[in-house]
């Protein structure tokens, strides 16, 4: 006879929560830039090296605290976090603010990076127009699914990554609690892998809203969802440990062809 917990154990996490970032100093600059109309978004670092703004520490600390109000058996042991600095810097304060055991090591990833915006990076919806009006008009046939511009990712590509990270989890961490720490379009991403979604019901999620800075997805295992059991989605994109923290709630704004 299989038992509940030998199928947890099987193949899935029993939770698996996925937060997005604490607002960063390229969401700032990003926002600046729309504002003022330029084509290009101001930033002296590498895309990966950009830290969290002082309002995204609030935040990651604030999801922490959250939490470490809840039982040990509802925080994760174990911590996986996207190499991008302010993804490391926002789960190092979610664990030091008692969101997981002080002890809980930090396992960094790089499936969970950010995706690749190659030729196009750090410009503006209006840069792209402006600079790469080829890449406008392939994106604009292709799709934001699927047009991949020069040495940048299409979102194809990171759903391939991403389905080797869940192969990760599966074998190794199968029957614990995950928190992911990641990126927009890897959390947008992980729901299109995790519910077997296609291309018109991710792009239906992403056109309903942006993700807010430290919104957590949940999904908690459920042995009686297909032959193994799965996943179920329980939350998304929800705010209450910044709400309940009276931490500041951010989210940039809808833009016309953002990726």
């Amino acid at each position: 006879m299989v038992h509940d917990e030998d199928r947890v154990s099987g193949r899935w996490p029993a939770r698996l929560w996925i937060a997005r970032h604490g607002e960063s100093a390229g969401n700032l600059a990003r926002q600046a830039a729309y504002a003022a109309g330029s084509l290009r978004i101001e930033l002296s670092m590498r895309d990966n090296d950009v830290p969290l703004s002082s309002q995204g520490q609030e935040q990651a600390a604030a999801l922490g605290r959250w939490f470490a109000r809840n039982e040990p058996d509802e925080r994760p042991d174990v911590l996986l976090a996207s190499p991008y600095l302010r993804a490391r810097e926002t789960a190092r304060l979610f664990r030091d603010a008692g969101g997981c055991a002080r002890d809980q090591p930090l396992c960094l990833d790089e499936r969970l990076r950010e995706k690749e915006f190659g030729i196009l990076d750090g410009l503006t919806t209006a840069g792209i127009a402006a600079l790469e009006p080829q890449q406008a008009e392939l994106r604009r046939l292709n799709g934001k699914f699927y047009h991949r511009p020069p040495g940048g990712e299409s979102w194809c590509d990171v759903i391939l990554r991403l389905r080797s990270l869940m192969d990760t989890v599966s074998l190794h961490h199968a029957g614990k609690r995950v928190m992911i720490v990641a990126h927009q379009v890897v959390v947008l991403c992980l729901r299109y892998v995790i519910e077997n979604l296609d291309e018109e019901g991710i792009l239906a999620i992403d056109r309903a809203g942006t993700l807010a800075n430290c919104s957590i997805t949940e999904y908690r295992f459920d042995p009686g969802l297909g032959a193994d059991g799965g996943l179920m989605l329980e939350r998304f994109n929800a705010v209450a440990p910044m709400i309940e923290e009276d931490a500041p709630v951010t989210v940039e704004p809808r833009r016309k062809m953002a990726s």
